[in-house]
């Protein structure tokens, strides 16, 4: 099982500089976003984006994807959409229209919410044939996570030890086994670290609270360490 650092951009990391430090001080951690709404994103900003950051990090990136979520009016403060059927549909949509633009071929793409009329864009990302995609999930949802299943990667949020199960069982379901796919899981008392390796999660995540006063001293500890207390 591999270890996950999450690092707010709040507190001490709202200065760049600093989080652009504690993000390049290394040449094999992988980074990404956990996780990007596509909703509030126009996808060919977000796939130059994503390619940028594949090209600096010479080819580590991982993109996580979700629905998106108004807890601090992040939708509705300005004026995006909220419903969430709505949203989910143009999760799909964009997803699709951002791998079609990784390809660096001609796109033609005519969505109910998203068109792309005849574009390229280049150059691709490092990595190839694309980015890998994980994707958030929550509870007893069954299509985030059938949508993730097609994928890379899972990101189950807020799930206790029954949840997860149900969500890895969606997956075998829709993909025939686990093999070659990430499952990112932070442990919590329904779901305790040590328990993570025997129930097939691929990656532990950890992290201080946004704008804690020890965030970076964590990012700075190496990762045995930080999970040790968990």
């Amino acid at each position: 099982m591999k270890h996950a650092l999450t690092l707010p951009p709040f507190g001490a990391l709202a200065d760049p500089a600093a989080l652009v430090e504690h993000a390049t001080a290394t040449s094999r951690i992988r980074i990404g976003p956990m996780v990007t709404p596509i909703t509030r994103r126009r996808p060919i900003k977000l796939a130059r984006e994503a390619t940028t950051l594949d090209h600096l990090s010479r080819g580590r990136l991982t993109l996580g994807l979700g629905l998106g979520v108004d807890t601090s009016r992040e939708l509705s403060g300005f004026g995006e959409i909220t419903d969430a059927r709505v949203r989910g549909q143009r999760l799909d949509e964009g997803v699709e229209l951002l791998c079609a633009l990784w390809t660096g071929e001609q796109v033609d793409f005519h969505g109910e919410h998203f068109v792309a009329d005849s574009v390229i864009a280049r150059p691709r990302p490092f990595q190839q044939p694309r980015v890998p995609l994980w994707f958030a999930a929550r509870g007893g949802a069954r299509k985030p996570v059938a949508r993730a299943a097609r994928f890379d990667g899972l990101f189950p949020i807020e799930v206790d030890g029954t949840h997860l199960a149900e969500m890895l069982d969606v997956v075998r379901s829709e993909r025939g086994s686990l093999d070659g796919f990430d499952v990112m899981v932070h442990p919590s008392p329904d779901v305790p670290y040590r328990t993570l390796a025997e129930r097939r999660v691929t990656w532990a995540v950890t992290g201080p609270a946004p704008g804690a006063a020890d965030t970076l001293a964590m990012a700075s500890t190496p990762p045995a360490e930080v999970f040790a207390e968990l």
